[in-house]
């Protein structure tokens, strides 16, 4: 397995550098944002430990552009920023860990260890809601058997929608983890992007899974 360190305190990226590489993983080290995220970009990594405070480039959009492009690969915060609202902001934008500094060597390499257990069962998991299926991991979303021709971002969007099925998610929340921007509400380009979504997701099929809630935003569930 290969860890990428992206950490700019050189003595903690040392330190764990040693650590991780006596425990059998293959690990690299990047010490600020660009370099790191152009390293998460062009090598095939297993796992990313990521500062938030960086140089050049914050952690926080770090990961915004790796799930923007895409990228599942999994990401384990390590940073100062132990207030709960930047740990919400970090599992929302996709993290899959968070661990506050100064931490525990064994309870960081234990939780690398349960992310690797954890990701070898999801990393079969198909996504299904009625007759939709999504494969993350190949990019593919079918219905009814019939394969979905979506641009990346219609991707991102209905994987979003259809992992918290039944949950109505508002325009902003929705334009922050897809277009990793903030809503502004005389722009529609999430309205524009769910109709888009919709002529291939729902159109074609008699049963219909995107629903708009009036004054609260968009809910993917199965129809009736």
């Amino acid at each position: 397995m290969k860890i990428l360190i992206i950490e700019d305190e050189v003595k903690t990226a040392k330190f764990l550098q040693k650590g991780l590489g006596e425990a059998g993983y293959v690990v690299d080290v990047a010490a600020d944002g660009i370099e790191g995220l152009h390293l998460a970009m062009e090598v095939d990594v297993d796992l990313i430990i990521l500062d938030v405070m960086l140089p050049a480039l914050d952690g926080w959009e770090v990961l915004a552009r790796l799930r923007q492009a895409g990228r599942q690969t999994l990401v384990l915060f390590l940073t100062a920023r132990d207030a709960v609202h930047e740990r919400v902001h970090g599992f929302e934008l996709g993290a899959d860990d968070y661990l506050v500094k100064p931490f525990a060597f064994s309870e960081l390499l234990a939780r690398v260890r349960s992310l690797f257990r954890r990701s070898a069962h999801r990393s079969e998991e198909t996504i299904r809601m009625a007759d939709l299926e999504i494969d993350p991991l190949r990019h593919r979303a079918t219905r009814a058997g019939h394969k979905l021709d979506l641009t990346a971002k219609e991707f991102l969007l209905l994987t979003l929608l259809t992992r918290r099925a039944g949950e109505v998610l508002s325009r902003t929340l929705i334009a922050e983890l897809v277009w990793d921007m903030n809503f502004n509400s005389d722009t529609n380009v999430v309205d524009v992007n769910v109709r888009r979504l919709r002529s291939k997701v729902d159109d074609p099929f008699p049963v219909k899974l995107i629903r708009t809630v009036r004054g609260a935003g968009y809910v993917l569930e199965a129809g009736e």
